[in-house]
């Protein structure tokens, strides 16, 4: 007669141990987050924990209910005022949740789902293009409570605080154009980014219902950097083609960087050249002339980021959060002499 399996068995570390193929110390290695271990390793152990619904003898808690009291910030680059100050905004949000924040800064999506799903963090906020659909996938099935701030995905544990980027194309556009301007030039961010891909598309919609196309040659890469698009723009001035009434760049500063180009070019602004930036950073007001803007509110981006965040941790469902800018007009923008 078969020896009848006891379903009401109480699961063991050893029976993790021997269903993970591995040693009782390293499963407790894993469950205890000691960083002794290959990350595949400790994923599998982990996996097999959830799988047989271990409940470690320590706490009588199910793994899955463990809780770091951290939250986990994923980056892909720190360069620029734009990451300090919404880094710092999401520091002081998660201090006043009685959280603990930490940042990793990795373009490997095997590095940051490893710490991810490795339960080193309660949560996750993303700002981070080296996360695809395949872990967007991953981290939905997971139901591991993830704050995106680069992109719209919503659902029972994942949340959008994004800014209302393509408003704020449009926003600058009908700006510039009130100003009597008719030839235009838009700066790139990076090319896969989700707030310099809204801004371009709303920029060069609301110039298309008034009747202008922006030619090929007047889209000029600027990654969202100073250098680059001060490259751009004296590369194109060196060109001899001719210059646009309005520069409208995807963020500061590369705005920045155009009003340097055209300085050490001999172009004047606001004269000869508008120029226009997006996000307000503190930069922006102490160059000369200080450079017209769409302030984007990103220290309010981070507090509710964080906010939204601790509320799914606690059971709440995600949500689109959107954000909208306004325009502060200072020297770098004038109406066009007619």
């Amino acid at each position: 007669m078969a020896k009848r399996e006891n379903v009401n068995k109480k699961i063991t570390i050893r029976d993790v141990a021997r269903e993970a193929g591995v040693s009782i110390s390293t499963v407790s290695n894993a469950l205890n987050n000691v960083n002794v271990l290959h990350p595949d390793t400790k994923e599998r152990v982990l996996e097999v924990a959830r799988r047989l619904n271990y409940t470690p003898n320590l706490n009588g808690r199910n793994l899955k209910a463990q809780a770091t009291g951290v939250l986990g910030l994923f980056l892909g680059a720190i360069r620029g005022p734009y990451y300090g100050e919404l880094s710092d905004s999401i520091y002081r949000a998660c201090v006043e949740g009685g959280y603990e924040l930490e940042i990793f800064l990795s373009s490997d999506p095997s590095h940051i789902m490893t710490n991810i799903l490795g339960h080193r963090v309660d949560g996750a906020i993303i700002l981070n293009s080296a996360i695809g659909p395949a872990q967007e996938e991953i981290l939905k099935n997971q139901q591991i409570p993830t704050v995106y701030i680069d992109r719209i995905l919503v659902g029972e544990k994942s949340s959008s605080v994004v800014f209302d980027s393509r408003n704020g194309g449009e926003q600058a556009a009908k700006f510039l154009l009130e100003l009597g301007h008719k030839k235009f030039m838009y700066i790139e961010g990076e090319e896969d980014n989700y707030d310099n891909h809204e801004r371009r598309s709303g920029f060069f919609e609301a110039l298309k219902r008034a009747g202008i196309v922006v030619e090929d040659d007047y889209i000029l890469p600027g990654k969202f950097e100073r250098l680059a698009a001060y490259n751009s723009v004296t590369k194109f001035i060196d060109s001899g083609k001719e210059l646009p009434d309005a520069i409208f760049a995807a963020n500061d500063l590369s705005a920045i960087g155009v009003l340097e180009a055209l300085r050490d070019s001999g172009v004047k602004v606001p004269e000869q050249v508008n120029v226009m930036g997006c996000d307000d950073i503190e930069l922006t007001r102490l160059v000369s002339p200080s450079v017209t803007t769409i302030r984007t509110f990103f220290e309010k981006q981070g507090i509710i980021a964080v906010e939204q965040l601790i509320r799914m941790i606690g059971g709440e469902e995600g949500r689109l959060i959107t954000l909208n800018g306004r325009i502060i007009p200072r020297d770098s923008t004038i109406a066009k002499d007619l």
